[in-house]
């Protein structure tokens, strides 16, 4: 590609937006100028990209117009003040936070999915980037849902602490090493159960119909995806003591029957997906062992429903940080580029 394109990534020191700058190194992306930004905390620090190191500036009063895209990873508060100002300085902003996910202007996008939701993009000039599991979960049941039709999608999630960020990460070192120092474990911050040697079902906060916010996103956000706002989504979130990689649990019923097999080959010709389904011991993948550090969803466990109701199980892994958040912002400003100008 000629064009080259100025790139601000908002929330550089954090853990997606490490890997953001990381993700447009690796995709060898047209970047002509990196600009990362953050809160005045985070001043005298600087990132690596290409060779280079790039000092990292205060967003509050950065002037967008230098910019062609702003990768978002700083969180709600932070794109609900900024994301509109570079936006409006015409900047194309890619937020990886809820804060815009919801709105009926604003395109929700996972590329291997719905790319043509970004076709009429230019009223807000904001993209959405998915909820972490939201992102694994309609890549790998899109090609069954296009075969079959899903009626309704059970799933139980495993999420890695680094889905809270780096915060949550160091905290988990530091349990298990006071675990097994003999120290005991005390709870986190707000109250919630300690996660070293636990799992705790509890992400995000609680909503009036008893379930929290985090299993609520995976149930607006797939209907929206997959153009389905009557679909039966059902959704228990459950926190793991594990670093990188979320796994879920899913359960499908179809529509039209599917059996296994086909289900196996539709997900062996999918996008972004590789299928590790032997049965065998090890013969499914991880998110320690297939998932963490890669931009794959992972999919194992096909089986077809012991009660005969058009049903199948299937596990699926795949690694938030990357595909989960920064490749997948990634992947959708590559997007925008292939555009015609």
């Amino acid at each position: 590609m000629d064009r080259q394109f100025a790139v601000a990534v908002v929330g550089a020191t954090g853990l997606v937006g490490e890997m953001m700058i990381n993700v447009l190194d690796e995709r060898a992306f047209p970047v002509s100028q990196l600009f990362p930004l953050a809160s005045n905390r985070s001043l005298g620090r600087s990132v690596s990209f290409r060779g280079q190191s790039y000092p990292v500036s205060e967003l509050e009063g950065f002037d967008f117009a230098q910019c062609d895209f702003a990768l978002f990873s700083a969180g709600a508060a932070v794109s609900r003040e900024h994301a509109p100002r570079a936006a409006a300085a015409g900047c194309i902003v890619i937020d990886n936070t809820s804060e815009f996910r919801y709105r009926e202007s604003v395109p929700l996008v996972v590329p291997e999915v719905n790319p043509q939701a970004l076709e009429g993009f230019g009223t807000s000039g904001i993209v959405a980037n998915p909820n972490c599991s939201t992102i694994q979960l309609v890549v790998a049941l899109k090609p069954l849902h296009d075969e079959a039709h899903l009626e309704r999608i059970e799933v139980a999630t495993y999420q890695s602490v680094s889905g809270a960020g780096r915060e949550a990460v160091e905290e988990l070192a530091r349990q298990s090493i006071a675990a097994l120092s003999g120290q005991g474990l005390a709870p986190t911050h707000g109250g919630v159960k300690p996660i070293a040697f636990n799992c705790v079902p509890h992400i995000d906060v609680f909503q009036e119909n008893g379930y929290t916010r985090e299993e609520m996103k995976i149930v607006w956000e797939t209907r929206k995806i997959l153009g389905e706002p009557q679909l039966r989504v059902n959704a228990t979130a459950v926190r793991v003591p594990v670093f990188y990689g979320h796994s879920e649990v899913v359960h499908i019923a179809t529509t039209r029957p599917l059996s296994a097999i086909r289900a196996r080959e539709l997900l062996e010709n999918a996008p972004g997906v590789t299928v590790l389904d032997e049965r065998r011991p090890g013969g499914y993948p991880t998110a320690t062992t297939e998932a963490a550090n890669r931009d794959t969803v992972y999919v194992g466990r096909i089986r077809e429903d012991l009660a005969p109701d058009r049903g199948l199980n299937l596990w699926i892994v795949a690694d938030n940080i990357r595909k989960g958040a920064a490749t997948n912002s990634v992947q959708i400003a590559e997007a925008l580029v292939r555009r015609p100008i």
